[in-house]
């Protein structure tokens, strides 16, 4: 039944346009900007996500993180993408479609991040509604989850505009900054109507 098989992507996973932004695959010439985006961002980052390792921002530590993105695209696990502002080719952040979930699920969680200068300028409401035709298209999909910290109004306020519903509260869901922390649960489906 095709509803249960994954999808393929002849060589690569293609560009997606949206309002003013370009989400792509990262790349190794996009280590230089995002090592750098990432390092200004740090202190707004910190919050949000898991802690960093050491090494990071080192270039083998990013080329190790392209290899696992392309790995998990070809198994239909996950695709990542860096959000670029269309008019200058700027880096302005990523998002990431992961624990992409077939058979009766059909579901895959939404993740993102916002470079600190970047920040509230709508860019990730932008990319977060152009990569919704590609979930619920290309790649079949039935259901998008999202999760976020209570205290992120940010991140509330931008699922909501994109259709988003929260669905609950998750304990101590995700080890965000090395504690274990609640988190609300999103979801959009494919018949939601969109923000």
């Amino acid at each position: 039944m095709a509803l249960f098989r994954t999808v393929s992507f002849a060589e690569s996973v293609p560009a997606i346009e949206g309002d003013g932004v370009l989400l792509r695959t990262p790349q190794m010439n996009d280590f230089a900007a995002w090592a750098q985006l990432r390092e200004q961002s740090r202190d707004f980052l910190t919050p949000w996500e898991p802690i960093w390792p050491a090494d990071d921002l080192t270039r083998p530590a990013f080329r190790r993180r392209l290899r696992r993105y392309a790995e998990d695209a070809r198994s239909d696990l996950a695709y990542a993408f860096f959000i670029f502002r269309e008019s200058d080719n700027t880096l302005v952040g990523g998002l990431t479609l992961a624990n992409i979930r077939r058979g009766v699920a059909q579901t895959g969680s939404l993740g993102y991040w916002m470079g600190a200068p970047y920040a509230r300028q709508g860019y990730m409401t932008r990319a977060v509604r152009a990569l919704i035709p590609f979930a619920f298209g290309p790649l079949r999909l039935h259901r998008l989850e999202a999760a976020c910290i209570p205290t992120n109004t940010a991140s509330i306020r931008l699922l909501e505009k994109c259709g988003f519903v929260r669905e609950g509260l998750a304990r101590r869901y995700l080890c965000i900054n090395g504690l274990w922390q609640d988190h609300f649960l999103y979801a959009l489906l494919s018949s939601d109507p969109r923000g």
